[in-house]
């Protein structure tokens, strides 16, 4: 699985499950785009720690298509093209349902769906573009197993999981002509900062016992799912959604 002369561009990666995902493509020979949102020294930080290079920094809120446009301009002006693109910002709220105000109700569905699931249909749009006048293209959509199960105390995030499936799935069918190819990694509890007050004391025990693994996942397991359906001669498998949850939650 190499990537060298290739350009990828990760969103979220100044951190956790994207920082890793950035790593493992850089090591493979891709030079990275690293997209945060507000913390350029952890971005910075990531790009410092990638193998050769060179690597580059842009910001943008997912929240603005005017921004992401720009972003995916930058990348392209800095390197000539862009052959890969990782939707992996995401955001979690808890909101549950009876224990939350209509309007903060509204409000954290409107940031979650905006971020999760705009943000990432916005980049795959201006991605997409770029990758038909080269004639090559991967998108690789970071979901979630709430996809799936549900997620009581956070319904946006479930319903932006579920909804990016079925655009990863829906753009596939779509771009395969332009030999651009989609696929999407659903991951359950991983190691990050964003799972950190998830996985402590006892509710992190039984977390961690869903799996027969008895522990989450690892950020760089995430990443390896995500590289390998960017790799050459995964083309067959789009469409498809990766289970990387240490069968924790198995469907048919």
């Amino acid at each position: 699985m190499r990537f060298d002369d290739k350009v990828v561009l990760v969103t979220g990666a100044s951190r956790g499950i994207g920082r890793s995902i950035a790593q493992q493509f850089a090591q493979r020979g891709a030079k990275v785009a690293v997209h945060y949102l507000q913390n350029r020294e952890a971005a910075d930080q990531t790009v410092s720690q990638l193998e050769g290079g060179p690597h580059m920094v842009v910001q943008a809120d997912m929240k603005d298509a005017d921004g992401l446009q720009a972003m995916v301009a930058a990348v392209v002006a800095a390197f000539g093209r862009l052959d890969v693109l990782v939707n992996n910002a995401g955001i979690f709220e808890d909101h549950p349902l009876l224990e939350t105000s209509y309007e903060d109700w509204q409000a954290s569905w409107k940031r979650v769906i905006e971020t999760n699931l705009y943000g990432a249909a916005n980049a795959a749009y201006c991605a997409a573009h770029q990758m038909k006048k080269q004639g090559y293209g991967r998108i690789v959509n970071i979901s979630s197993r709430g996809a799936f199960r549900g997620e009581p105390l956070g319904p946006a995030y479930g319903a932006s999981k579920a909804g990016m499936n079925s655009m990863g799935q829906s753009l596939a069918k779509y771009l395969a002509p332009h030999n651009i190819f989609v696929g999407t990694v659903a991951p359950g509890f991983v190691e990050t900062d964003m799972a950190k007050e998830h996985l402590k004391g006892a509710a992190g025990d039984e977390i961690r016992n869903q799996s027969p693994l008895g522990r989450v996942a690892r950020p760089e397991e995430v990443a390896y799912a995500a590289v390998f359906l960017a790799s050459e001669g995964s083309e067959f498998m789009t469409g498809c959604i990766v289970d990387v949850n240490g069968a924790s939650y198995l469907r048919t």
